[in-house]
């Protein structure tokens, strides 16, 4: 079989509060998506969407969603890997093109998390644990994430200042995405008082600041066999890599706590599938839920070595002009984080690195291209290698 390249990208704007429906929000993305591959719906032969069910009112939102958007009677399918389910959806489009059972498919991702309230949503994001071993004992997400840089200050160094720098870096760029829900710049004093809103502890040592914020939003990403691809695109964007790995989902069962060893054996799997290496990656987007998870993520990779990553934010090696530009976008930090929609956000951003389309993020002439997408606590890894 031939290579399996993108051909189209779209991204709703990513905000507090939508006030549509789902279907409605879904359409901005997928509009955007048809719209840059220059097809209609009915080029395309099969979907798969992509979300967190516990957020949905809708139940079976596939089926709902291919109607509203004139899918019908292609097939369609609903999958979840928590928060990297549309880079999981990916790698089944993959699959289904690879297989040759279809030709175009659209990954669709989407979540409309204020349709239920804050407290439900924390609740909700509890029983991503054991539900019967772990989160009754009231964790959360930041918790889960406080554990992982407490360790990673222990043993490697690591400082509040480290972290701060993060969302300094995320402010930059998302200042300047016009899809973010955060548009503000972010002073590293801010982050650094205790007495600002930025500097509030919400689990010790993580900040306000260190956190990203639920959102709505919708991605969509449009994937063709090598002969549609290139009829249908001046400049497709290939998959060259793909790697995916799970870990035990209790935090017993795990022997690493400063770093995630899905993210290292997903980018395993997908350097070797791809036949590069870090060395190799001109841009990336990784998983920055917290500030914790991006440094990480440059270790975990291969960018640093671990424990070294502070030097490349301290540095801003990560920044555009950089030697390791990591979202420039502004991330998830920035972005908002969507649950569903977010692996394909990040993915659309890389598409638009290569094509030479991403404005004044634009890094200079990337040729090869990294999405890191994380589900849960580290529980789902998905490590994404895009080329031109």
């Amino acid at each position: 079989m031939g290579k399996v390249g993108i051909i189209g990208v779209g991204q709703s704007a990513f905000v507090r509060s939508y006030p549509g429906s789902i279907k409605e929000l879904v359409f901005e993305g997928f509009k955007e998506a048809i719209e840059d591959a220059k097809i209609s719906p009915k080029e395309i032969d099969a979907t798969v969407v992509c979300s967190a069910p516990e957020y949905d009112k809708q139940r079976s939102p596939a089926g709902v969603i291919a109607e509203y958007l004139g899918l019908n009677p292609q097939p369609t399918c609903y999958i979840e890997t928590l928060c990297s389910s549309s880079s999981m959806g990916l790698r089944i489009a993959y699959s289904l093109i690879k297989s040759g059972l279809h030709k175009v498919v659209a990954v669709i991702g989407f979540q409309k998390m204020s349709e239920i309230t804050s407290v439900e949503s924390q609740e909700r994001m509890g029983r991503g644990a054991d539900i019967q071993w772990e989160s009754p004992f009231g964790t959360m997400m930041p918790a889960y994430y406080a554990m992982y840089a407490r360790a990673h200050m222990a043993k490697y160094g690591t400082t509040l200042e480290d972290l701060a720098l993060v969302r300094v870096k995320s402010s930059v760029y998302g200042q300047i995405n016009e899809k973010a829900v955060y548009r503000k710049s972010v002073k590293l004093e801010d982050i650094m008082n205790p007495e600002s809103r930025m500097g509030a502890i919400v689990s010790s040592p993580l900040r306000v600041g260190d956190c990203c914020a639920n959102a709505d939003g919708s991605s969509c990403i449009i994937v063709a066999d090598e002969d549609r691809a290139k009829a249908l695109c001046e400049k497709p964007v290939w998959i060259l890599g793909l790697g995916a790995a799970t870990t035990p989902v209790n935090m017993s069962g795990r022997d690493l706590f400063t770093g995630l060893t899905v993210a290292q054996e997903a980018a395993r799997q997908a350097y070797e599938m791809a036949g590069v290496g870090p060395d190799d990656i001109d841009v990336a987007e990784v998983h920055d839920c917290f500030t914790i998870a991006e440094i990480m993520a440059y270790e975990n990779l291969g960018f640093a070595k671990p424990g070294e990553g502070k030097y490349l934010i301290r540095e801003k090696q990560t920044y555009k002009d950089g030697k390791i530009p990591v979202n420039v976008d502004g991330g998830l930090l920035s972005k908002g984080h969507p649950i569903g929609a977010t692996g394909g956000s990040q993915i659309r951003t890389i598409v638009l690195q290569l094509r030479g389309e991403a404005g004044d993020m634009q890094v200079k002439d990337p040729e090869i291209g990294l999405v890191h997408n994380i589900g849960g606590v580290g529980l789902y890894g998905n490590v994404t290698i895009l080329g031109i």
